[in-house]
């Protein structure tokens, strides 16, 4: 048999937020296609879990729990020990984030600054971290961004979190100019409403499911697996030719 269509046999990626939803999918089928997954989380628990599910599928993980990748200190030496570990660093998937949500005129400060650190920051320190190895050889960078930096929405008061995706998407933009005379290429991912743990119970109450999903062209939630289907592509060779831009999984939110 062939190899599998988006192949990644060999290579070194590094996915943060490992211990659940879209990060788990992602390390698992990374992982069934060839990768070697460097996974980190602040929850060691589910980190581990995670870990599990990639060798029972076949594949390898090397995980890092707990990691608070918004302190550059342990992010420089997530990176680090990766680099060490395999020699070199061919993907970055940013994909981990937390936020704060609150109406504008009550955001506490506190809470604008822990989503910027846990949403900006992060993104930026890791990268940051990963540059130098990812300049030797080429390689790419997967930011992942939101719906909510491209509009607003009646769903939740999120003006800290639609800031914080908006800076990513200008981020993303930026590496791809800088990375690619490196060969480096910089995408981003767009999801809409994904089913997870947080908003399942939204999901199930039928008034908020449809305040959530809004206009959306396909009415359910995404699953972890679609985003991280996503992912795949963009880190494989079948998307040489395709830097600087985003990618919207949000059942066609925005097209409406």
């Amino acid at each position: 048999m062939g190899k599998p269509p988006f192949n990644l046999d060999g290579k070194v990626v590094l996915i943060t937020g490992t211990g659940g939803g879209q990060g788990r999918a992602a390390a698992v089928l990374f992982a069934e296609h060839g990768a070697v997954v460097v996974g980190c989380d602040i929850n060691a628990e589910q980190n581990n879990e995670t870990s599990k599910l990639v060798a029972e599928a076949g594949g390898t993980m090397h995980g890092y729990a707990p990691v608070d990748l918004g302190d550059p200190e342990q992010a420089e030496t997530w990176v680090e020990d990766a680099a060490s570990l395999y020699g070199r660093i061919d993907v970055v998937y940013n994909n981990a984030s937390a936020a704060k949500f609150a109406p504008f005129g009550e955001i506490d400060i506190d809470d604008w600054r822990f989503t910027m650190r846990n949403e900006v920051d992060l993104v930026f320190f890791v990268t940051r971290f990963a540059w130098k190895y990812l300049i030797k050889q080429g390689g790419v960078v997967i930011n992942t961004a939101s719906v909510s930096g491209h509009a607003g929405t009646h769903a939740a008061p999120q003006v800290s979190h639609s800031a914080a995706k908006g800076a990513i998407l200008a981020m993303t933009k930026q590496l791809a100019v800088e990375g690619a005379k490196y060969g480096v290429r910089a995408v981003s991912i767009s999801p809409g409403v994904i089913e997870s743990p947080a908003t399942k119970p939204f999901l199930e109450d039928p008034t908020a499911r449809g305040v959530m999903l809004g206009d959306a062209l396909i009415q359910r939630a995404g699953q972890p697996v679609e985003v991280a289907q996503m992912a795949l592509f963009l880190a494989s060779d079948a998307a040489s030719y395709i830097t600087g831009s985003d990618f919207l999984v949000d059942g066609g939110r925005m097209a409406t």
